[in-house]
C-alpha cells in the first residue's frame, strides 16, 4: 500500500473538517487554506469523497461541506478507499486482483504470498479501527492551535 499525496491531503482535510466545522458547512477554500491544499486539488479529493458518501455539499450562501454522517463513525479506511487505487501492500493480495491490477504469475508458487497477505490485512484493519474522533481525540493540542489560528474557540 503506498499512500499518496492525494490520501494524505483527504485525511488532513476530512481531520480539519471534524475538527473545525462544529456541524455547519465548511467552504472547500477555507479548508484548503487551512491546510495548506492546493483548491483546485481538494476538489478534485472532495469529489471521490461526496461519491463515496463521506461528505455532501450545502449550496448557497453559507454553503460548504459538512459530513454526510457522525464523523465519529468514519474510518481511515473509508477516506483512503474513497482516495487512493487500493490498500493492498502487493499486486498478489485479492483486493488488488479484485481492483484490477495485473495478478502476479506466481502467486501459486509463491512462499512469501500469505506473509504480504497477512500484512496487508493487518494494516487494512488497522486502518479501520481509527475513526476521525480517534484522530481528534489523540491531536488536541494540534487542534487547538487551528482553532487559535483561525479565530475559533478551543475545544478543550
Amino acid at each position: 500500500m503506498r499512500i499518496t499525496t492525494k490520501g494524505r491531503y483527504a485525511l488532513r482535510a476530512m481531520a480539519n473538517l471534524a475538527a473545525t466545522s462544529q456541524g455547519k458547512p465548511k467552504p472547500i477554500k477555507t479548508i484548503a487554506k487551512e491546510e495548506e491544499i492546493s483548491p483546485e486539488f481538494l476538489e478534485q479529493i472532495f469529489f471521490k469523497l461526496k461519491k463515496a458518501g463521506v461528505i455532501e455539499s450545502v449550496r448557497g450562501p453559507g454553503g460548504g461541506f459538512i459530513f454526510h454522517r457522525d464523523p465519529a463513525g468514519i474510518t481511515i479506511k473509508e477516506i483512503f478507499l474513497a482516495v487512493e487505487e487500493g490498500l493492498d501492500l502487493t499486486p498478489c493480495t485479492v483486493c488488488a486482483v479484485q481492483a484490477g491490477e495485473e495478478p502476479c504469475v506466481r502467486i501459486e508458487e509463491c512462499i512469501v504470498h500469505a506473509i504480504w497477505k497477512d500484512i496487508s490485512d493487518h494494516v487494512v484493519s488497522y486502518l479501520d479501527g481509527i475513526t476521525l474522533a480517534a484522530v481528534l481525540e489523540r491531536n488536541k493540542d494540534k487542534i487547538n492551535r487551528l482553532l487559535e489560528r483561525t479565530g475559533q474557540a478551543r475545544a478543550d
